[in-house]
């Protein structure tokens, strides 16, 4: 009976090492599993971070993709400076107006009356610079509108600068002051041409 117990005991001991030694393998093919799941894992959140990572990009491309006011700074600005112009009157209206002062110098005769030499060399020239005034006056009322009113056809939500807006707003004023100034000064209502008699 010993012997078969410690037969027993031998098989069953043979057995359990057996088992233990399944075991073992299982622990070991089961860590392997883990860590190969471990990496899969780690795969998966990778690939979800660059899909995100790339999602962001095109996000940031659309986004640089709206306008950003430059054109419209641009604008307000050249629009000012119209404004100013035509308050000056300009090198394009200084040179006219030395260009009809001329005309007129050459097509009045020495023997014409006060009256119409006045007319003919300054009267002209005057008219002149007062027209090139009344164009770059225009131009300034012109192009602050169209500023100012970009921002009704453009991106919704967007506002416009406060800088472009009060800028637009100066070469509208500029514009509007220049141009009753060169109505004025056309109609000899202000700084008229003195009376020869």
């Amino acid at each position: 009976m010993a012997t078969k117990t410690a037969e027993g005991a031998e098989t069953a001991g043979t057995g359990s090492g057996t088992e233990a030694h399944k075991d073992d393998e299982t622990t070991t093919a089961g860590t392997g599993a883990v860590e190969e799941a471990g990496e899969t894992g780690e795969a998966g959140p990778g690939t979800a971070g660059e899909e995100a990572g790339e999602a962001s990009d095109a996000g940031e491309g659309q986004a640089g993709r709206t306008p950003s006011g430059v054109g419209q700074g641009a604008g307000a600005i050249v629009s000012a400076a119209l404004g100013l112009v035509s308050l000056t009157g300009g090198w394009t209206g200084t040179v006219a107006a030395a260009r009809e002062q001329l005309i007129g110098q050459l097509r009045t005769s020495t023997s014409a009356g006060v009256g119409t030499q006045l007319k003919e060399v300054y009267g002209d020239a005057w008219h002149t610079t007062a027209l090139w005034a009344g164009l770059f006056a225009l131009a300034a009322l012109l192009t602050a509108v169209v500023v100012l009113v970009r921002p009704a056809f453009g991106t919704p939500g967007r506002p416009q600068a406060a800088w472009i807006r009060s800028v637009a707003w100066a070469g509208l004023s500029l514009g509007v002051i220049g141009l009753l100034l060169a109505v004025l000064k056309y109609s000899d209502a202000l700084l008229a041409l003195p009376s020869a008699g």
